[in-house]
């Protein structure tokens, strides 16, 4: 997919809920926004924790609210953090990520302008799924 300035309300919610990320550790505030197909945006920041794996990434945190507020499936992501070149979802973003938006629009940004524009399925290629075909 070619590049394309990502959809403005999702790139502005993103970059609104990376200031609230605690990153007390790494100091690297990611945030994320999503669409449901309804229209409906969820977002979330990274959280870290002295624990290192009870940690959880902006997508995920993303993911959560989506799921805890009832809804199942999202069609657009925007990933905004500070680094140059804009950083990439981690592994386990994406296979969390493939679960519930596989053909999903991710815009991958960081907040100097820049911007890559993918599919979750081509950042997960052999993604795997436990739902019945």
């Amino acid at each position: 997919m070619n590049d394309s300035a990502p959809p403005s309300d999702l790139l502005e919610a993103a970059t609104a809920v990376q200031a609230h990320a605690y990153v007390p550790y790494s100091r690297f505030p990611v945030g994320a926004a999503l669409r449901t197909p309804d229209g409906r945006v969820h977002v979330g920041a990274n959280v870290e924790n002295a624990s290192y794996g009870l940690g959880r990434c902006a997508e995920q945190s993303a993911v959560q609210a989506m799921a805890s507020a009832g809804d199942r499936t999202f069609v657009e992501l925007v990933v905004v953090s500070d680094a140059d070149p804009p950083a990439s979802p981690c592994g386990a973003c994406r296979q969390v990520l493939f679960e519930f938006g596989a053909d999903a629009d991710v815009w991958i940004a960081n907040r100097d302008g820049a911007v890559r524009r993918t599919r979750v399925r081509d950042l997960l290629p052999d993604a795997f799924s436990l739902h019945a075909p």
